[in-house]
């Protein structure tokens, strides 16, 4: 069998750069920052300062997120860098130096066909597949239309919010409420009679009158009370998992009134999808997901949407996990669509795009995908880049009209081939490491290797 090169295009010099040997310790910026200001990003985007290497040891080559070029300049990036300058893997880009541009350039696309009286979705997807910019709450709005939140018709927007949101609420009445409260109202309902509503006791029910679906110690199945402690035990995994979310950002975490709500906010959404979907009902992880959105829709300027926004989300989350559930279903892991099986299509791209990674990888170093690939995609890349650029990633997953699923594959592989040579060079412990603590990376250079691998 011939050995399938990998393609002309990622061979390169653009590709790669001369870099300085990864320290021992990873020097990471903290997970889960909020995005920087704008004076910090263009000071960050002044040109670096070449460092010169010590005559030992030889650098290491890896895969640094460089960006394509302007053609103009083709001719004089592709020449050989110097071996005494070292780049490391976090310097500023072309892309970076840009995004206030790209910004500008896509913000007024966006603007212009959200004013639309019908909105041309499939153009919105390859407007919003470049990356949408932050304020204004474009992205809000964006989101709630390639989710099918919202129709393309603006005309239909109140009637269909206000039809969800009223939904939303009669949820939470009917599901998030104490059997207590159930027998009470069961109570109130015997004092008054059918004919002229006249009072005929003090409300209290004598004991043969209490159902025994009704009695607290009651282990039926239709039991309200059996069933509730039931839904106690999920329901303390929910507040613990949710405690721990984004524990760096003061949206989700800390002792403010302000992000307690927030943290109530995702409670009530995971605690209603687990009890309207019994047969997944709630998966540690699911509150990973759960948060980008939530956090996008709960700060978008517009009032009437951000204090909608426990609404919204939920039902956005709802149309999102419809295309993952089958990876939270521990009884299809091992059939065609459960997670194992779309691990197991991540290995097959890899071997398609790039044979001697996949090789190493899982045949000289048996780093099975399993022990960084489950993550990756049962938390959509949430744990794996800082939360701004886990938006950015986003936008294009949620825009691609073959579905986020494949795109996040393509993604998946891309991160692999970008730090292909460092892969190439290390052995089970080293790459398992690498690959559990992806290291910083270029997000729009990502996303454009993602791209081609579609091709």
């Amino acid at each position: 069998m011939v050995k399938k090169k990998v393609p002309d295009w990622l061979n390169s010099s653009l590709w790669s750069t001369t870099t300085a040997p990864t320290p021992p310790d990873d020097d990471r910026p903290q997970r889960y920052a909020a995005p920087k200001p704008v004076a910090a990003a263009a000071s960050a985007a002044e040109p670096p300062v070449p460092v010169v290497a010590p005559p030992a040891p030889a650098p290491t080559h890896v895969h640094a997120p460089v960006p394509v070029p302007p053609r103009d300049v083709v001719s004089v990036q592709q020449e050989p860098p110097k071996p005494q300058v070292i780049v490391s893997d976090t310097r500023p880009s072309n892309s970076d130096r840009n995004d206030d541009e790209n910004g500008s350039f896509v913000q007024p696309q966006l603007l212009s066909e959200l004013s639309k009286k019908v909105i041309n979705v499939r153009e919105l997807r390859r407007i919003a597949m470049q990356g949408i910019p932050d304020g204004a709450g474009i992205r809000s709005t964006v989101w709630k239309l390639l989710l099918v939140y919202l129709p393309p018709d603006r005309g239909l927007w109140p009637s269909e919010l206000a039809k969800k949101r009223s939904q939303y609420k009669h949820f939470k009445d009917d599901l998030l409420v104490n059997p207590s409260e159930i027998t009470r109202r069961l109570d109130k309902s015997t004092i008054y009679e059918s004919e002229g509503w006249k009072c005929e006791s003090s409300g209290f029910l004598s004991r043969s009158e209490i159902t025994h679906d009704e009695h607290p110690l009651s282990l039926g199945k239709s039991s309200i009370w059996n069933q509730f402690f039931q839904d106690s035990e999920i329901m303390e995994q929910i507040d613990r998992d949710v405690k721990r979310t984004h524990p760096d950002m003061h949206f989700f975490s800390g002792d403010s009134s302000f992000a307690t709500s927030n943290q109530e906010a995702l409670k009530n959404i995971l605690i209603v999808f687990a009890k309207l979907n019994p047969g997944i009902r709630y998966v540690q992880g699911m509150n990973e997901i759960l948060a980008p959105l939530y956090y996008v829709f709960k700060s978008d300027p517009d009032e009437e949407f951000s204090v909608s926004a426990e609404a919204d989300t939920f039902f956005c989350f709802v149309e999102l996990l419809s295309g993952f559930r089958d990876n939270f279903c521990q009884q299809l892991d091992n059939s065609v669509v459960g997670i194992r099986s779309t691990i197991t299509r991540l290995s097959q791209l890899l071997k398609e795009h790039d044979e001697e990674l996949w090789r190493h990888l899982e045949v000289t170093t048996k780093v099975n995908p399993q022990f960084y690939a489950f993550r990756w995609i049962t938390l959509l890349l949430t744990q794996e880049f800082n939360f701004a650029d886990s938006l950015h990633i986003w936008d294009t997953l949620l825009s691609d009209p073959d579905g986020p699923q494949e795109t996040l594959l393509r993604v998946c592989c891309a991160m692999l081939i970008l730090i292909r040579r460092r892969l190439l060079a290390g052995d089970f412990t080293s790459n398992l490491k690498l690959l559990q603590n992806y290291p910083p990376t270029n997000i729009s250079h990502l996303l454009y290797v993602a791209n081609k691998l579609q091709m």
